[in-house]
């Protein structure tokens, strides 16, 4: 040692530098560890040194705050599919299920655009370039995830990509039992949002780590109903139906599974069961999920939709959609509702501006580009009508309702072939629904083909044998006939039976023969409109 020197003097200060970024990287740093040894001898010494100790602090703070300062939030996120690594196809419920829990989960958090899952699907499958994927989605970042099964064990790899350069900002490998995947569901929510580095509130933080169910064997079965769900058919929503009770033996205080239920008797309801038979119970279902957990968007527009659609209460469909927007600020579902809300009366301006930002949330949804291809239909715009549903069927030819409201722009331009056409290959590409049977016979009853229309109208009779058809349906080729009388005699069918339909009464065109009618009149008013 030097003279003067004591033993507390010859010491080494070790100061953890954290992994930090520089001004325009992506890639990490290595977190280090910066060592300031200090041997110093001598009060002048001992003072210089010090004093050099002092600006390598100030020096170092400095650049931690400097480099801190300039890591921005990323504000945008598309969470891919995650890959099913267990190469068992019963397990590809439990990768789905995963990633669209993890979606909505963070795009409860207001201060973070979230993907929704319809637009993200489209990538399954897939493989990639993360910087394409985001220019497509206008997103910042991307989020990649494998899961992996193996008996009781679970492993999880996330991976958060830059969405400009490719590089990976962040990587975690998540290893636990089956039993543990309701709290790993929280924790991969509440670590990918640190990564955003995302500022939560204390209200953002309870929402993450928000549990619908503590039981790991109703979770699952949820996630099995979600999974069938998506595919949409008759017999898929009524195996969702099993799988979500079955989900609320195991918890019967499973607001989730009570939402799923709501779900799948209103699809039931609008589509294959009669209405009175189907909504009241999709309505018992959704106020038992709210009765529990009045915070779940989802339940509030599931809510939403059974009082637009069977109960015509605008008013209370569009205060649920408003309530659904606030506890979920990514959840398109809930415009939609607002913009069917202001679409029946009219004031399609403001029904537009719902659709926009539904496409904002969830831009390759076949679903919402059909959706805004009508609206331009019900206001009267044909031709940009006729552009956006085009698109719409480009990303999914399989959803016979954009295939609908193609043929009827087409119909009120007078082209009567290309809208026969167009139906038809609704029936050819998606499925022989009746909706485009009934579409169909009323553009070959415009067209002078009375025998084909009359050829539809029993189509129609002898569906109804086997599956429920709305009497809206038959009113639809009647109208076009010309033959009033039965028009109304089907519209008043409609109405006993409250189908959906006749909420559009009011700014559908096919109906425009019949609105100088008193009857007519008469039935807007029973309806509400």
């Amino acid at each position: 040692m030097l003279e003067g020197e004591t033993l507390a003097d010859n010491r080494e200060a070790s100061l953890p530098v954290n992994a930090l970024k520089s001004a325009g990287s992506t890639g990490d740093v290595t977190p280090a560890v910066m060592t300031v040894k200090l041997r110093v001898g001598g009060s002048g010494r001992r003072k210089a040194a010090f004093g050099a100790l002092a600006l390598a602090l100030i020096g170092l703070g400095f650049y931690l705050f400097a480099g801190r300062s300039q890591e921005k939030a990323i504000d945008s996120v598309a969470v891919l599919p995650f890959v099913n690594g267990s190469q068992e196809p019963d397990l590809e419920y439990l990768s789905d299920g995963i990633g669209e829990s993890l979606i909505n989960s963070l795009a409860q958090l207001p201060h973070l655009s979230v993907k929704a899952h319809s637009t993200v699907f489209r990538y399954k499958g897939k493989e990639v370039e993360p910087q394409q994927v985001a220019a497509a989605l206008s997103v910042q970042a991307i989020l990649n995830g494998r899961v992996v099964q193996r008996g009781g064990d679970l492993t999880l790899y996330l991976s958060l990509v830059d969405g400009r350069s490719g590089n990976q900002l962040w990587g975690e490998q998540y290893h636990r039992k089956l039993t543990d995947l309701v709290t790993l569901q929280n924790e991969i929510a509440r670590d990918v949002s640190e990564k955003l580095r995302v500022r939560l509130s204390g209200a953002d933080t309870q929402r993450l780590a928000k549990n619908s169910t503590e039981n790991v064997e109703a979770y699952q079965l949820y996630l099995k109903g979600l999974y069938v769900w998506n595919k949409h058919t008759q017999a898929d929503l009524q195996k969702s139906i099993e799988y979500f009770n079955q989900a609320l033996e195991k918890d019967p205080n499973y607001a989730l599974a009570y939402f799923g239920l709501a779900a799948c008797y209103s699809v039931l309801g609008n589509n294959y069961l009669p209405p009175n038979e189907a909504q009241p119970k999709a309505r018992d279902y959704a106020a038992k999920a709210l009765a529990i957990d009045d915070t779940l968007a989802e339940a509030h527009t599931a809510m939403g939709f059974i009082k637009m659609s069977y109960d015509w209460d605008r008013a209370g469909a569009e205060k649920e959609s408003k309530r659904a927007q606030a506890l979920d600020p990514n959840n398109g579902v809930a415009h939609q509702l607002y913009g069917d809300c202001l679409e029946v009366i009219g004031r399609f301006d403001e029904a537009k501006a719902e659709r926009k930002r539904s496409l904002e949330i969830d831009p390759l949804s076949p679903a919402f580009n059909g959706v805004a291809g009508a609206t331009f239909h019900f206001a009267g715009q044909y031709s940009e009508a006729i552009a956006q549903l085009e698109k719409a069927i480009n990303l999914e030819t399989h959803i016979y309702l954009s295939y609908q409201w193609l043929g009827q722009a087409y119909e009120q331009k007078r082209q009567y072939r290309e809208a026969i056409e167009t139906f038809q290959k609704g029936m050819t590409q998606a499925e022989r629904h009746p909706q485009l049977i009934a579409a169909l016979g009323h553009a070959y009853a415009l067209a002078g083909e009375r025998d084909k229309a009359l050829k539809a109208l029993a189509e129609l009779r002898e569906m109804a044998k086997r599956r429920y058809i709305s009497p809206y349906l038959s009113a639809v080729v009647y109208v076009g006939l010309g033959d009033k009388e039965q028009a109304f005699t089907w519209l008043d069918k409609a109405y006993q039976d409250r189908s959906a339909p006749l909420l559009w009464l009011k700014v559908e065109p096919l109906f425009d023969p019949l609105r100088d009618d008193p009857r007519f009149q008469d039935l807007l008013r029973r309806i509400g409109l």
